[in-house]
């Protein structure tokens, strides 16, 4: 039989492991620095030659580079599932920006119904503080419509990561610019009607409430209500665009009898 000795791991193995499971679950992500080699050797309980063994192990793979004079870091491995131009052809068609609500409906329902379940305190801790952002923008007297899309995709995102899986967290994460441009199209369309920043403001805050409070049919149903509020804003205004239109071609024929 092929069996072979069991052999001690290397402990830089156990460090390129280690690394790994992290940027896999999403704890490291691109762009992150890691701690100066000195401090992570210490943390880890490695020598630094058994560390800089690991990370060059790590940077042949393609999930870490060094940059001079900067450190190391996470490298980007992961792009964008769609193009610039992709995303924007996205948001100027209005069957697709309804496709994505509904997918979003779908997977961010079932991503708070876990995170309800399995998310660790840390993780609804991070996602209350997104909350607690969003209501202090709220609170500014002025509205900075790109800045609050941002923390509403921050928040959702929260949300997946808190899910603990880990193929729905990096399929949100590469869609990340369709899903802030289609939170800031959303937010356009739907505040020029009686859409109010407030009662968006109290679905959020549904959806944290239930979460915090480890609701998981809660947590789903609030995502979902959200969602359809927002599927159904989008429909009320595309059919007041159009009414306005029909009336525009009319006073427009009107005008030149």
């Amino acid at each position: 039989m092929p069996f072979k000795p069991i052999q001690p791991e290397k402990l830089s193995h156990g460090v390129v492991r280690q690394i790994e499971e992290l940027v896999l679950r999403g704890v490291l992500r691109p762009g992150d620095r890691l701690p100066p080699e000195r401090e992570l050797a210490e943390r880890l309980g490695v020598s630094r030659p058994s560390l800089r063994e690991a990370l060059a192990e790590l940077q042949t793979r393609g999930l870490v580079e060094t940059r001079a004079g900067a450190g190391v870091y996470i490298s980007e491995v992961i792009g964008s599932a769609f193009s610039p131009a992709l995303v924007r052809l996205f948001a100027s068609h209005e069957e697709a920006v309804s496709d994505m609500v509904a997918f979003r409906r779908d997977i961010e329902g079932l991503a708070a119904e876990r995170a309800a379940r399995l998310g660790s305190d840390s993780d609804l801790a991070v996602i209350d503080a997104v909350f607690k952002r969003m209501e202090a923008a709220q609170s500014r007297p002025a509205a900075n419509a790109e800045s609050e899309a941002g923390l509403d995709a921050e928040f959702h995102l929260a949300i997946v990561e808190a899910s603990h899986n880990v193929v729905m967290l990096h399929m949100m994460r590469s869609i990340y610019d369709l899903l802030r441009e289609g939170v800031f199209y959303n937010r356009q369309v739907m505040f020029r009607q009686r859409t109010t920043r407030a009662s968006v403001l109290e679905q959020h805050r549904a959806i944290n409430e239930a979460l915090q409070a480890r609701d998981p049919d809660a947590a789903r149903a609030a995502v979902a209500a959200h969602l359809d509020y927002v599927q159904a804003a989008l429909s009320d205004q595309r059919q007041a665009d159009r009414h306005e239109e029909i009336a525009q071609r009319r006073l427009s024929r009107e005008t030149r009898r």
